[in-house]
């Protein structure tokens, strides 16, 4: 394993000597392209990070976490993982917090703990991701993919809270 990286670079070289590439100017341009993705990305970046923090700050949260803990309850996720559902599009340090709380509280090998770490693990950040992929389009549309990804982030839970039912 050690080998493979310098290995790469040893074929990258010799492909482009061979081809004739300045391999320093492509690398130098590679560097300016990232580095103005890099500035595009942070208004992006910065609105995700103030809508996560207004969410919990306006109680806003709150009052979703208790209108819709019935439902997923319902849907047979545990009232528990309602906040943490919730969090995880829009924060993943957040949301590993809150996954933290509910192991810390309900124990390791609980049925709400197995439940939090497997919804945990199969969902993303949907916000932060949207906000990295769709930074460098012109034209954005981000309303079908986010919803999509919601979705498919909904179904996750609760396929992961009836897989861990059964196990």
């Amino acid at each position: 394993m050690a080998f493979i990286i310098p290995s790469i670079f040893i074929i990258v070289f010799g492909v482009a000597a061979i081809k004739r590439v300045n391999v320093y100017n492509c690398f130098s341009g590679g560097v300016e392209s990232a580095f103005k993705f890099t500035l595009s990305l942070l208004p992006c970046l910065a609105a995700v990070f103030m809508m996560c923090e207004l969410f919990e700050a306006s109680g806003l949260s709150a009052i979703i976490i208790k209108a819709l803990s019935p439902a997923f309850s319902f849907l047979g996720v545990p009232e528990e993982l309602t906040k943490l559902i919730l969090i995880k599009p829009l924060s993943g340090s957040g949301s590993l917090a809150y996954l933290t709380r509910i192991i810390t509280e309900n124990g390791a090998d609980s049925y709400v703990a197995r439940c939090a770490c497997v919804c945990y693990g199969s969902s993303e950040t949907v916000f932060y991701v949207s906000a990295v992929y769709f930074a460098g389009l012109k034209q954005k549309k981000l309303l079908r993919p986010i919803a999509i990804s919601l979705l498919s982030a909904l179904i996750a839970t609760i396929l992961a809270c009836a897989l861990c039912r059964v196990m």
